[in-house]
């Protein structure tokens, strides 16, 4: 050992002195002390734009020793686990193409094995702005339930009989009546007819498929680990298998007595990864059954009465005791006519009415690439924001745009008419860093991003979380918060925040707490908590944490809990950045 040491020494002295012949600077000579010096204030200028500028110039001694720590334990954890070569937390040696951004459902096993993943799981998050309620409920436990219902059938129209019907035929699930069924054929056969109905009990017993039934209605309601990662594929392909899932999850989902336990479930999982206010968005085509019900209501408004019911019962307990509430943006359909749009917009006006507190904006889903753009659908927004006005309600816009790979074509341009619509947020914006004229107008109209980094890598526009476009956007000052879209179909495999910002604080040596920290913020800065007119909007964002709203309310406790969290970062972890500084001086 002593003998390696003393030959790296007469190696160094021996590339020292050539270095010296040549003529070659040394670090420590005055005119590259000063390029070092101007480079380092170059960096910093730069950083001066970032989005968390402010929130890192008043960060607390507790923060700034938490975010110290922190990073500490990312630096030793890029070395030690992303490699090709690790020991899991047993001492067993694990080889595997790791590295750091591998993609996330690549990863999503090892990451929970993480000191990180341990911290960020507790850190308070603020509120969840955007995520679609029937893509959050556990698959897993949703067909449990569905199996337990009574009365529950799946159909199709055609008969499920070889593996290519199986992935891809048109699958629906109703509740009936068992005087209402006929008899016939079995589903998984080619004599099968379309349209009969066949319990669900009697299609588990009977699956003639690879693997169980369970296994089977799982893949077609979720995008499988094979198919997130299948890129060459492209965005389409990943697209149709998407939709195809919402319809299945919706047909199990909406049925009272599973809805009320799916709010609870959810709401509880939430709280436990510590968000306490949600923005929902849901597409209002699907049907709700009452209990004892084989037949779907007309309209929304006991969709709403029974949801207003399990926010308040969740509420009451324990562990929603600190939870400030949520509410939904409205969503149609991009691809709908303007009848069944205009329909809906109605429909919209009339539940706000009835659920002042519920409804707190509208938007415009589905694929941006194959729908109706802004500008197609732009006469008929104008008419429910006449619509609106004429009944005495405010419901702004909150548009999906930018949720594409295009840059000038018409989904590209769906960002332009977002915000000239007034859009108070825009969803994904994954197109927006390549408008400089629009970040700014973003930046100037106080238009915040509800980014989704995972799903956007799941759904084919970034290949990692290192190639994602949103370090572009932070680098230039706009405001952004983290969400997860659609966890349970996406394949998470945790409903909360924990996934999204973990992996954005290991991606980006320029993130930090701070950076994750700021998002949180933001979140509670532009989350529709409360109805608000456009200016008291724009005040209220400014003020944040000044003044007596219910936003000003949950930003100081969302702040004091962050302190507290620090606080227990450093005593959990108090050797972690004093042994990053040893490793960094030998």
């Amino acid at each position: 050992m002593v003998e390696a040491v003393l030959e790296d020494e007469v190696s160094i002295n021996s590339q020292l002195e050539w270095e010296l012949e040549e003529g070659i600077p040394q670090p420590d000579e005055p005119f590259i002390q000063k390029y070092m010096a101007g480079r380092a204030a170059l960096i910093e200028q730069e950083k001066k734009q970032r989005h968390d500028r402010a929130f890192k110039m008043g960060m607390s001694p507790l923060a700034r020793e938490a975010a110290r720590i922190m990073a500490a334990i990312r630096k030793q954890e890029l070395a030690s686990i992303w490699t090709p070569k690790y020991e899991d937390t047993l001492g067993h040696t694990i080889q595997g193409n790791l590295f750091p951004g591998i993609m996330f459902s690549l990863a999503r096993g090892t990451i929970k094995t993480t000191k990180l993943w341990n911290i960020i799981v507790k850190m308070p998050k603020g509120a969840l702005l955007h995520c679609h309620m029937d893509a959050m409920v556990d698959i897993d436990w949703l067909i449990e339930q569905a199996l337990g219902q009574k009365g529950m059938h799946i159909l199709s129209t055609e008969g499920l009989s070889d593996d290519k019907k199986l992935q891809e035929g048109i699958v629906t699930f109703r509740l009936l009546n068992e005087s209402s069924v006929v008899n016939g054929p079995s589903i998984w056969s080619d004599r099968y007819i379309g349209g009969t109905p066949m319990s669900i009990e009697q299609a588990e017993k009977t699956f003639s498929g690879n693997g169980s039934f369970r296994d089977w209605l799982y893949s077609r309601c979720t995008i499988t680990d094979q198919e997130s990662i299948n890129h060459h594929h492209g965005v389409d392909a990943i697209w149709k298998k998407f939709l195809s899932t919402f319809l299945i999850v919706r047909d199990l989902l909406f049925h009272e007595s599973i809805f009320r336990s799916a709010m609870q479930r959810l709401l509880r999982q939430l709280a436990a990864d510590r968000i306490t206010y949600i923005d929902f968005r849901a597409a209002f085509t699907f049907e709700f059954y009452l209990e004892g019900k084989d037949t779907p209501q007309i309209g929304y408004e006991d969709f709403f009465r029974v949801w207003e019911e399990e926010i308040k019962r969740f509420k009451d307990t324990e562990e929603g005791k600190n939870f400030h509430g949520c509410r939904m943006i409205w969503t149609i359909i991009r691809r709908l006519d303007n009848r069944s749009i205009a329909e809906s917009m109605e429909e919209c006006i009339r539940i706000k009415k009835l659920f002042p507190q519920l409804i707190c904006g509208f938007d415009c889903v589905g694929q941006e690439d194959d729908g109706r753009t802004l500008a197609d659908l732009t006469p008929l927004l104008f008419w429910f924001k006449k619509k609106c006005y004429e009944a005495d309600v405010d419901i702004p816009f909150f548009f999906h745009a930018g949720e594409c790979l295009g840059d000038g074509n018409e989904t590209d341009n769906n960002l332009f008419d977002a915000i000239l619509l007034g859009t108070r947020r825009i969803g994904h914006g994954y197109s927006l860093y390549k408008h400089p004229l629009l970040i700014e107008m973003v930046k100037e109209k106080k238009i915040l991003v509800e980014s989704c980094p995972i799903s956007n890598e799941v759904l084919r526009l970034s290949s990692s979380v290192l190639a994602h476009s949103l370090p572009a956007l932070l680098s230039r000052g706009v405001a952004v918060s983290l969400n997860n879209d659609d966890p349970a179909i996406l394949g998470h495999g945790e409903n909360g925040l924990t996934h999204d910002f973990w992996q954005l604080f290991m991606a980006s040596e320029n993130l930090g707490l701070e950076g994750l920290a700021t998002m949180a913020e933001n979140s509670l800065r532009w989350c529709a908590v409360e109805d608000q007119k456009q200016s008291d909007w724009i005040q209220g964002i400014e003020r944040s944490y000044l003044g007596r709203t219910v936003k000003a309310e949950m930003l100081k406790q969302w702040r004091s809990d962050f302190e507290k969290w620090c606080q227990w970062v450093i005593m959990e972890y108090p050797l972690e950045a004093d042994l990053d500084s040893e490793a960094g001086s030998e």
